[in-house]
């Protein structure tokens, strides 16, 4: 997945994310817009992850989109 992927499903996928990653709030999810460096970064500080794992999990999750 790439950039593109997110930026393209943005709207649709937002509820996906919230269930996915519940400690992102709605204004999260609207200040990230789409940007896939935004959300991983995100997703790195609310869990409290290292940057390669948060963007690991991303990347998976947008997998499910490609298909």
């Amino acid at each position: 997945m790439n950039s593109d992927t997110i930026a393209g499903h943005w709207h649709q996928i937002k509820g996906d994310l919230k269930q996915r990653w519940a400690r992102l709030t709605d204004d999260d999810l609207e200040r990230t817009d789409g940007s896939f460096e935004y959300l991983v970064g995100l997703v790195q500080e609310r869990y409290g992850m290292i940057r390669e794992v948060a963007e690991r999990q991303v990347r998976d999750f947008g997998r499910h989109l490609e298909h």
